[in-house]
């Protein structure tokens, strides 16, 4: 399960940011989750809420965002966001698709004290 080697990752990245604006704490974590990013929610959600105690997380409200796939047809030049998982431009019905979000997971936000 890859999704506790990213909350370890998750947790730094809050600390570094918490040191480097003398905060104390942080209260809320936003992500961002693409549906094809690999990254389970709810796998997340849990790994998170067990391995943030005794940090400066321990706390904090953690929020997930999912970033459907928005793709950019090559033939017709649309952009589109997939409903279903089926590479097909709903335009024009090509398959020459270029992926411009839905794969990837980004730290959006964070607040701190």
């Amino acid at each position: 399960m890859h999704e506790y080697s990213i909350v370890q990752s998750l947790l730094d990245s809050c600390e570094e940011n918490a040191a480097k604006n003398a905060a104390t704490k942080v209260t809320r974590v936003v992500v961002k989750i693409g549906v094809m990013s690999g990254v389970e929610p709810d796998l997340l959600k849990t790994a998170f809420d067990t391995f943030k105690e005794k940090t400066i997380c321990e706390g904090c409200e953690f929020i997930v965002h999912i970033q459907p796939i928005v793709v950019k047809c090559n033939n017709c030049q649309t952009q589109s966001t997939l409903k279903k998982l089926e590479y097909l431009c709903p335009e024009c019905q090509s398959l020459d698709l270029e992926v411009i979000d839905g794969e990837d997971m980004y730290l959006m936000q964070l607040e701190l004290e």
